[in-house]
């Protein structure tokens, strides 16, 4: 038989183990339970669901779009990781920051300034 002129490969015990193989290969692990978030991650995401719902209410502009992207953004990482990075969290404060004079008419964008200036 040809069987045994083939080439053998012997990895070891992958017994929770993650990997892929070829070319557009990728791997995930998904073991454990869900990400825990800390109470101040819940708080911030539920305020910038909030700032996100309330920007449908002003006249659409770039930087509108561009800030609700980034919310978007930071609403995905808190739900996937239970966390959202400083990098984002300071991209974030930034927007914020060039928005200020349109996002300070709604309450919603001073609850989530106010939680990313204790974020430090």
């Amino acid at each position: 038989m040809a069987a045994n002129d083939e080439p053998s490969v012997s990895i070891g015990d992958v017994h929770g183990s993650t990997f892929a193989i070829g070319s557009h290969a990728r791997a995930e692990s998904h073991t454990g339970s869900a990400p825990q978030s800390d109470e101040t991650m819940r708080e911030l995401l539920a305020a910038v669901r909030e700032l996100r719902a309330d920007l449908t209410r002003l006249r659409d502009d770039e930087q509108l779009r561009t800030l609700d992207a980034e919310l978007a953004e930071t609403e995905g990482e808190i739900t996937r990781s239970g966390r959202a990075p400083a990098t984002r969290i300071e991209r974030l404060r930034a927007l914020l920051g060039d928005s200020q004079a349109v996002v300070s008419l709604l309450a919603s964008a001073g609850t989530v300034a106010a939680m990313l200036g204790n974020m430090r």
